[in-house]
């Protein structure tokens, strides 16, 4: 089973894949086979029977033509009103907040970027953008030909639309804000408008 997710959590991102895949007209197989993952995986994820990692959401986001939060619960759903977190090769992102604003979604992030390794995610489809604040730690982030090294108190934004990366400079985990905005094609089930709300979430 792959790291990332509660019982709870899982089920709900599983609810959101099969509902968004049945919009779209897809099978089980088309979607599997567009984004590159196992149809035994796919099934699993969309029964919550299996929990995703960042990577396999991206790809599965990317080929519904949805922002990552679309496949998320709500921020402080989990029980106790816990934040929702995914896990990948080297990033854990906490999301805080997700709202649609004319016409973009825009969702934000606690980002923790652990050393040793180093994450790629893959392009997240045309205009959108990622805006990283760095809190404490050095990070190599920005698109996989030419990334940007981000330093504590510094901050950089990229295009995605191509494959970009994560990474630590050192052996200190960096601390991170992530902000990502991401022109929609169509509404977004479910999803705030107008800006966020007052909300406390426990990270």
């Amino acid at each position: 089973m792959e790291q990332g997710w509660p019982d709870g959590p899982a089920a709900e991102t599983g609810r959101r894949i099969r509902r968004l895949r049945g919009e779209r007209g897809l099978s089980l197989s088309e979607l599997a086979r567009r984004a590159g993952v196992g149809k035994a995986t796919l099934s699993g994820l969309e029964s919550g029977t299996r929990n995703p990692t960042a990577g396999t959401l991206y790809v599965i986001a990317a080929q519904l033509e949805v922002p990552l939060a679309a496949l998320l619960a709500a921020p402080g759903a989990g029980p106790e009103g816990e934040a929702t977190v995914v896990h990948g090769d080297a990033v854990s992102a906490t999301l805080l907040e997700a709202f649609v604003d004319g016409g973009i979604s825009t969702e934000l992030y606690r980002l923790r970027i652990r050393p040793g390794t180093a994450q790629t995610s893959p392009g997240h489809g045309p205009g959108v953008v990622e805006y990283l604040t760095v809190f404490s730690g050095t990070a190599l982030v920005g698109p996989v030909p030419a990334p940007l090294v981000v330093r504590a108190g510094e901050h950089v934004s990229w295009v995605c639309d191509q494959p970009h990366t994560y990474a630590a400079l050192d052996q200190t985990e960096v601390q991170a804000s992530l902000l990502i905005r991401h022109p929609l094609r169509s509404p977004l089930p479910d999803a705030p408008e107008g800006g966020p709300e007052v909300s406390v979430v426990s990270t």
